[in-house]
């Protein structure tokens, strides 16, 4: 009798883990048939569009990923990595993903609040003293680049940092200006010399602010400061970081700072693209070789990482798991929830922002085929995903394009043609 009920037990345990797991995937299910879920001929538009768009010239190339409940609905590659050379895109190449680094500096940052080592609205100038006295631009003169300020009304919180409206731009117009005299690299923050994240990061806390702390959203190195931010508080370079607490444990072993030497060759050409003339690699060389070259001693936690995309659907169903995924848990459900919820108010109108990613709100669902409540952010040279909790949905598009003057949005067209396959 009491091995009978042991073995029901087991049984029942069985069933209650699996259908955890079932609920909430820890591995991508690869399929040969589509789900059916999916509309399989909607959803072989996916294949014609991109591949007419390769054929004619407006696009080098792209690689999908699509996840339906764990399942991998749509992962293929389109295209050349380089097309000088006639070397066919593959799924597993490098992209570089520029902006789409933040999220994963956003998640790191979410550790040191879970294990209690900081607060979000601590001010900043607890861990970097230089962001004492905050100063915000009053005038500039463009002469001779001298400048006035005057007192920030309050200090920067890492909230502000996490949300964009801690007045730290990407050097736009007179703060450009300023920025180079100061020696902080190009926007987003690339450079070739042998510098650090916490030196750069110290020339950034003496430029004055584009506006007070929280009272606007403006787009910049913000999430540059919150990597130095986890290099104070765990005494760990921030690459270092991201390998033990994220890259590892999620399986993401194809996402880097700087490209190992033997996978190099994998990395796409990054091109552009105007109106009227064919496509042409970059000519900034910064761009095309940051991934590989110069000093690899300066991590931006905003902009510098590049990888495979099925690396970063990794970390994408992460989030969409409420904050686990093969078998390891990075964050709590309840730590991810905050995450996803508007932060911003009404400070990019009718769109919203979390502590990482755009939040689709009511005020502008109309505008997307995506659900209420899905997550969306990309990187400057194209690369694209959504979170969709409501669709227990993940789509990512990856393109190295820039910039685009074709005059089509492909994030958005590839959103669309996805959508429109699902029954």
């Amino acid at each position: 009798m009491k091995k009978s009920f042991i073995y029901i037990f087991l049984i029942l345990f069985s069933v209650a883990t699996f259908a955890k797991n079932d609920c909430k995937p820890q591995k991508f299910i690869y399929s040969q048939k589509v789900p059916t879920t999916f509309d399989a001929v909607r959803l072989a538009r996916l294949d014609s569009v991109f591949e007419k768009l390769v054929t004619n010239g407006t696009i080098p190339h792209a690689v999908t990923f699509v996840a339906h409940h764990g399942k991998v609905i749509h992962n293929k590659a389109f295209g050349w990595r380089n097309i000088e050379n006639e070397v066919p895109c593959e799924k597993d190449d490098y992209f570089r993903l520029t902006s789409q680094t933040k999220a994963i500096t956003a998640v790191a940052v979410m550790t040191l609040f879970e294990e209690g080592k900081i607060l979000l609205d601590e001010p900043i100038k607890k861990y970097i003293p230089e962001f004492a006295n905050p100063q915000v631009l009053v005038s500039f003169n463009h002469a001779d680049s001298s400048f006035t300020t005057r007192p920030a009304k309050r200090d920067i919180t890492i909230r502000n940092l996490l949300t964009h409206t801690s007045g730290i731009s990407y050097g736009s117009g007179n703060s450009r200006k300023m920025y180079d005299k100061m020696g902080i690299p190009v926007s987003p923050l690339y450079t070739l010399e042998n510098k650090k994240l916490g030196e750069i990061i110290k020339l950034l806390a003496k430029c004055p602010l584009e506006h007070d702390p929280g009272e606007k959203f403006t787009y910049g190195m913000s999430v540059d400061v919150l990597g130095y931010l986890i290099e104070v508080v765990t005494g760990m370079p921030v690459d270092q970081y991201f390998k033990q607490r994220i890259f590892e444990p999620l399986g993401m072993k194809n996402t880097f700072f700087y490209l190992p030497k033997v996978n190099e060759k994998r990395l796409v050409t990054l091109y552009q693209k105007d109106a009227t003339s064919p496509l042409i690699p970059n000519p900034v060389e910064i761009y095309q070789t940051f991934p590989y070259s110069g000093a690899k001693t300066f991590f931006s936690t905003g902009a510098g990482l590049c990888g495979a995309i099925e690396d970063y659907a990794k970390f994408c169903q992460m989030i969409l798991n409420g904050g686990e995924f093969n078998g390891k848990r990075i964050l709590s459900r309840k730590t991810v929830d905050l995450m996803r919820r508007n932060q911003v108010k009404d400070l990019r109108g009718e769109i919203g922002f979390g502590l990482a990613f755009d939040d689709f709100r009511p005020e502008y669902i109309h505008q997307t085929i995506a659900s209420e409540g899905s997550l969306r952010w990309g990187g400057m040279f194209g690369t694209d995903y959504v979170i969709d909790p409501k669709e227990d949905l993940i789509l990512l598009f990856y393109i190295n394009l820039q910039p685009n003057n074709s005059g089509i949005d492909f994030k958005v067209l590839f959103h669309n043609l996805v959508y429109q396959a699902l029954k």
